[in-house]
């Protein structure tokens, strides 16, 4: 078995003409070119703010059964009932079912470890839940911490993995140790579908990276996104950049 659980995704039906979804980009595009296949183990979304790649992912995941504000399918928690409805015009084609899984989403993160803290004050007779994350509450940890907490206790291997935008609290080199971490984990036939902006994490070897632009989504090398080509001219020249910048949009008075 590969662990490519999910297979591909396309829209089953037409969603209503004044639904602020068909203005995404990701999801107009998603219906014109007849859905998206996943023939890697591990998928980047990638695009600019405001494409829909993170509003995409959440429909794959509440559609494959997770909680709509992350978790493992066994968190039924909701603080505020934001989600989209994508995910009801959604048809998830799957090869098999994981062992394991878990959608974590960088936006309410605190939200998650607030419930999995609730769950363990209650007198259950059962071992508490934070166990399976390292044994320390996430809420005791920084927030980059408790990303890898999560990334590399509660992640077993043989599971569905869905991440939006996971550099959002991981230094540079944190970044690196999750992808070691996914490195392990894809041995362990696991796939990974991830919304990101981070070149560091789109150069995993062998990835494929979906690039989500008005025009369309298509397959890229990573060294072709507009993230990748930014961060090294800037790196390269930062002088250069920042006068450009800085001439460009010079301070109010």
């Amino acid at each position: 078995m590969d662990g490519n659980f999910i297979c591909s995704v396309k829209i089953k039906k037409p969603l209503p003409a004044d639904s602020y979804l068909t203005r995404l980009p990701a999801v107009r595009n998603l219906a014109r070119q007849g859905g998206l296949a996943f023939e890697k183990p591990v998928t980047f979304l990638v695009g600019e703010n405001g494409t829909g790649k993170s509003t995409l992912l959440e429909a794959i995941a509440i559609a494959a059964g997770f909680n709509a504000e992350g978790g493992s399918r066994n968190f039924t928690f909701s603080t505020r009932a934001t989600h989209s409805e994508l995910y009801r015009y959604l048809t998830v084609a799957r090869r098999a079912h994981p062992k394991d899984g878990f959608f974590l989403r960088a936006e309410s993160f605190y939200n998650l470890a607030s419930n999995i803290d609730d769950l363990d004050s209650e007198p259950y007779d059962v071992p508490p839940i934070i166990k399976s994350y390292g044994g320390l509450s996430l809420h005791a940890q920084s927030h980059g911490e408790s990303f890898l907490a999560l990334i590399e206790n509660r992640f077993g291997g043989e599971g569905l993995y869905l991440l939006d935008e996971p550099e959002a609290a991981l230094s540079p080199n944190r970044l690196m140790t999750l992808l070691a971490r996914i490195h392990d984990l894809v041995q362990k036939h696991s796939q990974f579908i991830i919304a990101t902006h981070s070149p560091i994490l789109m150069a995993y070897p062998g990835a494929v990276v979906y690039e989500l632009t008005e025009d369309g989504i298509r397959a890229v090398d990573y060294r072709e996104t507009e993230h990748y080509r930014l961060t090294r001219s800037f790196l390269e020249d930062p002088e250069r950049m920042l006068r450009y910048l800085l001439e460009e949009h010079p301070p109010a008075d």
